[in-house]
């Protein structure tokens, strides 16, 4: 596989297939709100337009980084999204890294959305569709952050089919400046418990692909079944 890792800002020219990458945390929370039953999540360009889509859309879920704000119903934390029922509703995130850097890619033929919990289904969706051409987007600290590089980096050597270790991969993103500023509450509307889910690994089945539809970027999960005569990892 031609793997390629730029940070949002680096991003010259629409690539063929771009797997955005934050681990800490939108990436994460989007996982989770799936997972929590959630139908789609509209990832916004602004918190106006979140709040927008809200106001047009009273049954919408509004979620951003940062602490509680009026208008919105939630923040972008695995652990405090994790015992909110979601069945059915539609999520609007807006987070600083993540969904801009899914928004930069929206003309490439096929974006994923990935962090850790949907490591092994995001790189089983890429050796299922053949793609040999992969734009990973490290999305956090201006394409510095670590904890971001090393998860897209597992992912690269997954879709190669590689039998790696993650252990190491997770040991960065655990020492990552991110996973430090969660535990010592310097990001606000955080949980505890958020950089431990946030390095779950494989915790969900899918992997999570966004598309445009009717003028938005859409993302939705995607079921990904095992081939047959595929080992387990």
């Amino acid at each position: 596989m031609d793997a390629r890792f730029p940070g949002i800002a680096e991003l010259t020219e629409v690539p063929p297939v771009a797997v955005v990458v934050d681990v800490m945390r939108a990436f994460t929370v989007a996982a989770w709100a799936f997972a929590r039953g959630a139908e789609k999540i509209v990832l916004a360009e602004s918190p106006d337009e979140a709040l927008a889509l809200k106001a047009r859309h009273p049954g919408w879920v509004a979620l951003k980084d940062g602490p509680p704000a009026p208008g919105f119903d939630a923040v972008n934390s695995p652990g405090l999204l994790r015992s909110v029922d979601l069945g059915g509703r539609t999520v609007v995130q807006k987070t600083t890294a993540g969904t801009v850097g899914a928004l930069a890619v929206k003309d490439a033929p096929l974006v994923l959305c990935a962090s850790f919990v949907v490591a092994e289904a995001t790189a089983r969706l890429l050796r299922t569709r053949g793609c040999d051409n992969v734009t990973f987007v490290v999305t956090g600290e201006n394409g510095q952050a670590d904890e971001d590089l090393a998860c897209a980096q597992y992912i690269a050597r997954r879709a190669a089919g590689d039998g790696v270790d993650a252990a190491g991969f997770l040991g960065r993103a655990g020492r990552s400046r991110a996973a430090a500023e969660l535990v010592q509450g310097v990001r606000r509307g955080a949980h505890p418990d958020d950089v431990a889910l946030c390095l779950e690994l494989d915790r969900f089945p899918f992997a999570m692909v966004a598309a445009p539809e009717d003028s938005l970027m859409v993302l939705r999960s995607c079921a990904v079944p095992s081939p047959a005569g595929e080992a387990p990892t």
